[in-house]
């Protein structure tokens, strides 16, 4: 994504919030926010609801309590935030080219073109490729080049570096600082560091299961 991107102000804030899958609670209920220009690192043992609070967040699971505000967008002039979960959704009989113009016909092409976003990620070599020859990381690689194609101001992003290598890490980090200096916010579960430029930007919360 180009550093000139600036998008609204964004900011994200919850109080209270309990998070929760049909009606049994995750975790303990959470106070949070997330200001323009600044990552949320999600930290905490598995089953402690990281994955979930990040649906709750993207809107794809209600909560079961407390209060959720995403302030400084309106919903009604579209899409506003990515969720990439730790799947990455790639149709193998597609190429790598096509699975991206895909995605950036579903969710709005209006950042970098595919092969753009292919050769940022490291996969412009493979774009006609058929996708289901990729290994893990290129996959992954694929994946976070949706979030190049249809820039957004909002990163939900569930184990970024999955299957990734130290080369492919580092694209995180740069993806990630990019989207700061833009003006956006990320919120990520990670069991990774990420060597972000400016530290400083970067505030961890720590999820307990419930007990």
């Amino acid at each position: 994504m180009s550093p000139r991107q600036v998008f609204p102000a964004l900011h994200l804030r919850a109080q209270g919030l309990q998070c929760g899958r049909g009606g049994t609670p995750l975790g303990q209920p959470l106070d949070l926010a997330a200001e323009p220009g600044t990552a949320l690192l999600l930290r905490g043992p598995n089953g402690a609801g990281k994955t979930t609070l990040l649906l709750t967040l993207a809107g794809v699971v209600a909560p079961l309590a407390g209060s959720l505000a995403l302030e400084g967008v309106d919903p009604d002039e579209g899409p506003f935030l990515h969720f990439c979960g730790h799947r990455n959704a790639v149709k193998p009989r597609l190429s790598v080219e096509e699975n991206l113009q895909f995605w950036a016909a579903l969710n709005g092409g209006d950042g970098l073109t595919v092969p753009e976003a292919l050769e940022q990620v490291g996969l412009g070599a493979l774009a006609r490729l058929d996708a289901g020859y990729l290994s893990a990381g290129q996959g992954r690689r694929l994946a976070l080049a949706r979030l190049l194609v249809s820039p957004r101001p909002l990163w939900l992003l569930d184990e970024p570096t999955a299957a990734l290598d130290q080369q492919g890490q580092a694209l995180v980090a740069a993806l990630i600082d990019a989207q700061l200096q833009s003006g956006g916010i990320v919120v990520a579960a990670t069991h990774d560091e990420l060597a972000l430029a400016d530290p400083t930007r970067i505030t961890t919360l720590t999820l307990e299961p419930s007990r």
